[in-house]
Parts: C-alpha cells; sequence; structure tokens
C-alpha cells in the first residue's frame, strides 16, 4: 500500500526461454506500461507491469543488477531472485519519443539502481550499530544470525549465474582414350562425385532446417495477421466512440504504426520465403547435376571395362604372334642347317669330279 509509481513507459515484454536461455518469449501480445515503483516502508524500488490483472513483471532492483541497452529499441536485465532475464521492447521511435525511451528507462534504471545502493548501506550501517552493543555484551561468542543470502546465496552470486545464460545475442569424349588416362578420368569423377555428395548433405540439411524455420515464420504470420485483424476492429471500435474523440484518435494513429509494422514484418517474412524457394530450386539443380556426373561416371566405367577387354585381346594376339615368329625362325634355323650340309656334300662331290679328271 505504500507503493508509488515514480516513472512509467510503454514496452512489448518477453522473458528468457528456461530451457534454452537464449530464445525471448513475448510474455505480453500487446504494448503494456511497465512502471517504477518505490516502496517507502521498505525503501526498495521494484519495475511492474500487468497484463490485464496478471503481474507479467515483479522485479526488485538490487545494487548488481544492469540494464543492458542491447539497442534503440530492446533492453534487458537479470533478475536472480525470478530466476529469469527480462526484455523490454519499444515498438518505433514514434512511440520513444511520446511515452519513454530505452535511453531513459536505462537512465532511470541506474538511477533507482543507485538508490537502492545506497538504502542497502545504510540499512547495513544500522545493522552494525545495533548489532555492535550485543556482540560486546556476550563477549563476541555469538554466531552471525541466518539470512536469506547465506541460505541461498548473495544476490551478485545468483545474478553472475542468470547472467551468464543470458548474454545478448571439361567432360571427355567419345573417342577411344588409352587405358591409364581413363582410370585418371575415373579418380577425376569419384572425387568428384564424393564432392557433390558432400555439398548434397550440407544441402540436404539446410533445407531441412529451412522448412522447419518456414513452418515457424508461418506461424508467426499467421499470429501477425491475427493480431493486426484484432487491432483494425479495436480500430473500427474506437472510430465509434465520439465521447473520448483525442484519445481515440492518438490510439488509433498508435495502432495503424503497428499495423503498418506489422505489415512491413509480414513482407519481410515473404521476401524470406521466396529466398528460401530459391534456395530449394538451386539445391534442386544441383541433386540434377549430380545426378547427370554419376551417370557419366557410370558411363567411363563401362568405357574403361571395355577397354580393359580389348588390351587383354590385344596382348593375347601379340603373345601368339610373338610364338608363330619364334616357330618360324626355329624351320628356318632347320633350313639353313640342311642347305649349308647340301652345300658341302656338292663341294665335296665337286673336288672329286675334279680329281677324277685329273687322273684321267
Amino acid at each position: 500500500m505504500g507503493e508509488q509509481p515514480i516513472f512509467s513507459t510503454r514496452a512489448h515484454v518477453f522473458q528468457i526461454d528456461p530451457n534454452t536461455k537464449k530464445n525471448w518469449v513475448p510474455t505480453s501480445k500487446h504494448a503494456v506500461t511497465v512502471s517504477y515503483f518505490y516502496d517507502s516502508t521498505r525503501n526498495v524500488y521494484r519495475i511492474i507491469s500487468l497484463d490485464g490483472s496478471k503481474a507479467i513483471i515483479n522485479s526488485t532492483i538490487t545494487p548488481n543488477m544492469t540494464f543492458t541497452k542491447t539497442s534503440q529499441k530492446f533492453g534487458q536485465w537479470a533478475d536472480s531472485r525470478a530466476n529469469t532475464v527480462y526484455g523490454l521492447g519499444f515498438s518505433s521511435e514514434h512511440h520513444l519519443t511520446k511515452f519513454s525511451s530505452c535511453l531513459q528507462f536505462a537512465e532511470k534504471f541506474q538511477e533507482f539502481k543507485e538508490a537502492a545502493r545506497l538504502a542497502k548501506e545504510k540499512s547495513q550501517e544500522k545493522m552494525e550499530l545495533t548489532s555492535t552493543p550485543s556482540q560486546e555484551s556476550a563477549g563476541g561468542d555469538l554466531q552471525s544470525p541466518l539470512t536469506p543470502e547465506s541460505i541461498n546465496g548473495t544476490d551478485d552470486e545468483r545474478t553472475h549465474e542468470v547472467t551468464q545464460n543470458s548474454e545478448p545475442r571439361a567432360e571427355p569424349t567419345q573417342n577411344a582414350l588409352p587405358f591409364s588416362h581413363s582410370s585418371a578420368i575415373s579418380k577425376h569423377w569419384e572425387a568428384e562425385l564424393a564432392t557433390l555428395k558432400g555439398n548434397n548433405a550440407k544441402l540436404t540439411a539446410a533445407l531441412l532446417e529451412s522448412t522447419a524455420n518456414v513452418k515457424q515464420w508461418k506461424q508467426q504470420l499467421a499470429a501477425y495477421q491475427e493480431e493486426a485483424e484484432r487491432l483494425h476492429k479495436r480500430v473500427t471500435e474506437l472510430e465509434c466512440v465520439s465521447s473520448q474523440a483525442n484519445a481515440v484518435h492518438t490510439h488509433k494513429a498508435e495502432l495503424n504504426q503497428t499495423i503498418q509494422e506489422l505489415e512491413e514484418t509480414l513482407k519481410k517474412k515473404e521476401e524470406e520465403i521466396e529466398k528460401l524457394k530459391q534456395e530449394i530450386d538451386n539445391a534442386r539443380e544441383l541433386q540434377e547435376q549430380r545426378d547427370s556426373l554419376t551417370q557419366k561416371l557410370q558411363d567411363v566405367e563401362i568405357r574403361n571395362k571395355d577397354l580393359e577387354g580389348q588390351l587383354s585381346d590385344l596382348e593375347q594376339r601379340l603373345e601368339k604372334s610373338q610364338n608363330e615368329q619364334e616357330a618360324f625362325r626355329n624351320n628356318l634355323k632347320t633350313l639353313l642347317e640342311i642347305l649349308d650340309g647340301k652345300i658341302f656334300e656338292l663341294t665335296e662331290l665337286r673336288d672329286n669330279l675334279a680329281k677324277l679328271l685329273e687322273c684321267s
């Protein structure tokens, strides 16, 4: 009852996914009011945001907390007591200048964090002053009382644990080739096929991931379309109200701005889907090229086998021709030996005839 709002802004509220500790999960469908509260009775500062009757932010500011502004439209801080990380997204520059900016929110966070630190130091000084007499009277034998920090660890330790998980984030011709050349070409095509298989596996994984992303984006697009329809209906309802014309026009401008942003987001998602379709077409073309190279490799292997058969046939013919030449040489040598014998006999016969002529 002693808390009072001292600063307010409007933003989209997110929390870190407790499972992955990486992805942001929206806790509000639209921008809600986020306020700083000061409790004068306990001398503490809190950040509170309600979505209807549900409290989506209830964070007590401690001296060890840090608000990190990751962009002009987004900031985050870790709450060790809630064991989570909160994020605030400001929808547009117009929204920032009208209500508050991420920079202003960060400045207020630093200001109230410093105030919380000073308040904690004062309370610790008071506790030390009040505990000093009792310690002196007890002779220094009393143990320190149990505190939440001594049981669960200090806020610095818990915030350090939470913050660690929440960092902002040329083809051959058909002429006959020599056997060695055809073997080299076969190895070349095998290496090319292995490369294409690796690329095909990568493209298949990317295609599966892209398909999953397309499904997720389609769900987001459906949610954006539902939000846009709801906003259009809301604009129509506000136009029917005449008693609050100025507020309605202002709210209408904000809703129109949000609708324009949603339409731009839809266009970007459609462009991303088109890019994914082009990547799928490219993957199919690479698959066709892989199939064509596989067929060519099979043709080269068949031709290689034909060349091996021709080479074996030529080797057999060469061996047969060599055997025939060896037999011909042996026959010719035999004939030469016979001819030499006949010549020797004729020579002896001539000599004998010459002696007979001399004697007669």
